[in-house]
């Protein structure tokens, strides 16, 4: 009787652990490029599936071979017949060696042409000019700078839904990795440096964007809400900022640049003329006009 209560515990423990991880894996789909809102993460579904298909020639034959051979040739059994003096085999060698290496030159060929065609820094097409932002990464937290519109915002970013959008990164602190992975895969920001991403969002609707690099205590805090609006609604939130936040200057920088989880999203109605310049240069020897530190104004 014991023994049967033990074997339902564990019966019950390892489904409750099995539902909690199909859930935990169903979030995590809805939230990521296997659910795309954008051309770009959904071209990288479509690779995705392309390589599990291509892999699937090896590994489905393969399981329903193994379970057959045990069968086959278990103990006990006249089935399968005993041949000690067999060597070799032509279609066998053809197969073992020839399937791999068309695999290995297929999977080659579809990885340097996607690498071609998603990289990061290449313009979208598209017949409007795409919205530049500026992102700095910060212990933990992001910066985005809209030098078109003067303004700034903390953990939020707002982009036009159908326009290319294509950021301009960079590190206040260690490197980083910026990501929103429903609309396209992720890149390194780092100190001293800038990098770009382009990225378009196809349809209104809110992201979940992230740092995927550790960086220390409040690294699983380091979270931030992409906006996808219409462009009247970008320019009347732009418009909003202008007339009612407060400016990011040297005091606002300084603040901004501790290390710090903030409890909610900033914003600031006008930014300091070459922020995102003078960080960089702040790790690169060069005259900033401001460090990330918010010194040198």
């Amino acid at each position: 009787m014991r023994r049967h209560q033990e074997l339902t515990k564990i019966l019950v423990q390892s489904a409750g652990g099995l539902l909690l991880l199909m859930l935990s894996v169903a979030a995590t789909a809805s939230n990521g490029f296997i659910n795309p809102a954008g051309p770009i993460a959904e071209a990288l579904r479509d690779h995705l599936i392309f390589i599990v298909m291509v892999m699937a020639v090896v590994i489905v034959p393969l399981f329903i071979a193994l379970p057959w051979t045990l069968w086959r040739y278990r103990l006990r059994t006249k089935s399968g017949s005993y041949q000690p003096n067999w060597e070799f085999s032509w279609p066998l060698e053809i197969l073992i060696w020839g399937l791999p290496a068309v695999i290995v030159v297929v999977l080659g060929w579809n990885l340097w042409h996607q690498s071609y065609e998603l990289d990061p820094y290449k313009p979208l097409a598209a017949a409007e000019a795409p919205l530049e932002i500026q992102a700095i990464a910060l212990d933990w937290k992001w910066v985005f700078i809209y030098p078109d519109q003067n303004i700034a915002s903390v953990n939020e970013v707002m982009i036009v839904a159908g326009r290319p959008v294509r950021f301009r990164l960079t590190s206040g602190t260690v490197m980083q990795s910026f990501m929103i992975p429903r609309l396209g895969g992720q890149i390194y920001t780092m100190a001293g440096m800038e990098t770009q991403m382009n990225l378009l969002a196809s349809e209104p609707g809110q992201f979940r964007g992230l740092n995927t690099q550790y960086n220390g205590m409040g690294f699983a805090n380091q979270k931030f809400i992409t906006h996808a609006v219409s462009q009247a609604d970008f320019d009347a939130w732009a418009t909003k900022m202008s007339d009612s936040k407060p400016p990011l200057n040297q005091a606002a920088w300084a603040l901004l640049a501790k290390p710090s989880v903030l409890p909610a999203p900033q914003s600031f109605g006008s930014v300091a003329e070459g922020l995102f310049t003078g960080v960089i240069a702040g790790f690169t020897g060069g005259h900033p006009h401001m460090k990330a530190d918010g010194t040198d104004l």
